[in-house]
């Protein structure tokens, strides 16, 4: 399977699918790659303040953490290169005009969105338009 560049390719196959279950971001100031593995952290990113986690709402309720905004996880299914131009910037930009945050994280098949749980079906309208143009 080979992974594409072309950004109108990319636009009218982005095949969006909304992933069940809502995640949160939570920080660990000293974390290190590892910690929080009772979470089950879909994504995790050292940065300099600490180390960021993405993990299920249910499991950081369970274990007290504390967190800012609920969010639900858009895949999308087409298998975009890491080297693909304009992708992330379309994708923003339309859901920008509706006023929907995203934040977006690349991973090595595909690009996943984490929109506001509020608004995850909207973005999901947002999304196939790029299909049907």
């Amino acid at each position: 399977m080979n992974a594409i560049t072309d950004l109108s390719t990319l636009l009218a196959t982005l095949n969006p699918s909304l992933v069940d279950g809502e995640f949160v971001f939570i920080t660990r100031a000293d974390g290190r790659y590892g910690d929080g593995a009772g979470l089950n952290p879909i994504a995790a990113f050292m940065e300099e303040e600490g180390l960021t986690l993405v993990v299920p709402k249910e499991k950081a309720d369970g274990s007290r953490e504390e967190y800012q905004g609920e969010f639900r996880m858009i895949t999308l299914r087409v298998h975009s290169s890491l080297e693909a131009v304009g992708l992330t910037a379309a994708v923003a930009s339309a859901l920008a005009k509706h006023g929907i945050s995203v934040n977006a994280m690349a991973a090595f098949y595909h690009d996943h969105l984490f929109v506001p749980s509020s608004r995850a079906d909207e973005a999901m309208m947002v999304l196939s338009e790029f299909m049907s143009a």
